[in-house]
């Protein structure tokens, strides 16, 4: 089972991403959080195989918790979505495993999901406006 945790100051966002995700079979939002800063407080507890992360959030923004999270917890899978892609370049230097835009299918957020319980590639994901593109991991 996956367990995913949301981040997105969208009440309305949370909500609806968690609604559609929770329909899966082998995933479970088990978390949510309005912003990166309560997202890193809540990693301990709830452990997350995945974090869902929007970017541009008040408090703390995806880019600085995903880099807090990656450097703290660099298991876990960040995958950033937002409606911003002029932000998939600082994605990937935060250590982002996926970016994806808001108004993707469902399919690539749940094959994501999926695929973050230990099936590595050895590339991180980069889906913009929903066309895979694979980049090569920094050396």
């Amino acid at each position: 089972m996956t367990k995913i945790m949301i981040v997105d100051d969208s009440l309305r966002a949370r909500c609806a991403l968690k609604a559609l995700i929770s329909q899966q079979a082998g995933i479970n939002v088990t978390a949510e959080a309005p912003n990166g800063q309560e997202a890193i407080q809540s990693i301990n507890k709830q452990k997350p195989d995945l974090v869902l992360m929007d970017i541009r959030m008040p408090v703390m923004d995806g880019l600085d918790a995903t880099k807090a999270i990656k450097a703290r917890w660099p298991q876990i899978k960040v995958v950033i979505l937002t409606m911003y892609p002029e932000h998939q370049t600082e994605a990937l230097a935060a250590g982002a495993d996926a970016f994806l835009m808001k108004g993707c299918s469902l399919e690539e957020i749940t094959n994501l999901a999926k695929s973050s319980q230990g099936r590595e590639t050895g590339y991180s994901l980069f889906i913009h406006d929903c066309y895979l593109v694979s980049i090569p991991p920094q050396i």
